[in-house]
């Protein structure tokens, strides 16, 4: 029991340090309040566009953050 729950909690931590992802393109579905990094020419050099969804009827948030090369890694949006 005590392995189950250091295996649940060293789990738990590891998630929040993994590294983000950073699409090509913006995904047409995106859940409410996740969150989804684009690669595109709408920021400036150094940064990438941070998309959060929305619930049914509001508009998807878009800024543009900067980003390190650690928390990141590219990848292709698959629809």
């Amino acid at each position: 029991m005590r392995n189950l729950v250091a295996v649940l909690i060293f789990s738990a931590m590891m998630v929040p340090c993994s590294g983000r992802t950073i699409l090509k393109s913006e995904p047409l579905v995106l859940g409410p309040y996740e969150v989804a990094f684009v690669q595109d020419a709408s920021c400036p050099a150094g940064q990438v566009l941070r998309v959060t969804g929305a619930i049914r009827g509001l508009h998807r948030k878009r800024a543009c953050v900067v980003l390190s090369s650690e928390q990141a890694s590219l990848a292709v949006a698959t629809p």
